[in-house]
């Protein structure tokens, strides 16, 4: 079985000069099953901020976990200028060595617009406080390691730095177990309202679902998380 240490980063807050040197210095420790066999001992996980150099990668691994036609180059550059405010960034990247782990994609507070998948009354916020978690993917051989929890509060720590009060997201209801409505919930994350067909039209335009192919029925459960 594999255990996985995750070591509490001391956050402290970013700025334009040092954001980048800071987020170097945040790691996590995943130790792996120890078969002498193997020859591998340990390995180490790193969280970054989000980069232009990690653009391909990002695309090719949103493609592959949630389907086809999910990211290109031009939403991922979109997606990333909406993550920077302030000089900090809400997008985040896990590294293994040089295996993209994971990625989270997220957009500051005011830097968005709620379409009709969302209920701003229902927030009891205003929208201009709440910020938006777009994406969270982690790589199927890293899965199950807890490496999305930690994406989302490195997410988290820099969305706060920015001045949101809460983020908003869409869960895929249909993953695996529920899985992605399940991890929210444990970070505090709160039900608002159940939006069946979310991704249809979507499909439509080319979007192919790992479930459905290009005639999406999967419902979305959307959800706060309040900071």
């Amino acid at each position: 079985m594999q255990r996985i240490v995750h070591k509490k980063p001391h956050l402290k807050p970013q700025t334009s000069n040092n954001w980048r040197s800071l987020a170097a210095s945040w790691q996590d420790m995943a130790l792996l099953p120890s078969h002498p066999e193997s020859g591998v001992n340990q390995i180490y996980m790193q969280y970054l901020p989000l980069q232009a150099a990690d653009f391909d990668e990002v695309i090719t691994l949103g493609n592959l976990v949630h389907g086809e036609g999910y990211l290109t180059a031009a939403l991922l550059e979109k997606y990333y200028q909406q993550g920077i405010a302030g000089g900090i960034n809400a997008g985040w990247v896990a590294r293994s060595g040089k295996s993209l782990a994971g990625f989270r994609l997220a957009f500051a507070a005011g830097q968005w617009q709620p379409d009709n998948w969302c209920s701003p009354e229902l927030w009891q916020l205003s929208p201009e406080e709440v910020a938006y978690f777009k994406c969270n993917t982690v790589a199927p051989d890293f899965q199950g390691q807890g490496i999305g929890g930690q994406l989302l509060l490195q997410s988290i720590a820099a969305l706060k730095q920015q001045g949101a009060r809460a983020g908003v997201a869409h869960l895929w209801q249909q993953s695996p177990g529920n899985a992605a409505v399940k991890y929210f919930s444990q970070h505090g994350g709160v039900l608002v309202k159940e939006h069946p067909d979310k991704w249809r039209q979507d499909s439509l335009n080319g979007y192919a679902c790992v479930l459905c192919g290009f005639d999406c029925h999967c419902s979305a459960a959307e959800m706060i998380l309040r900071f």
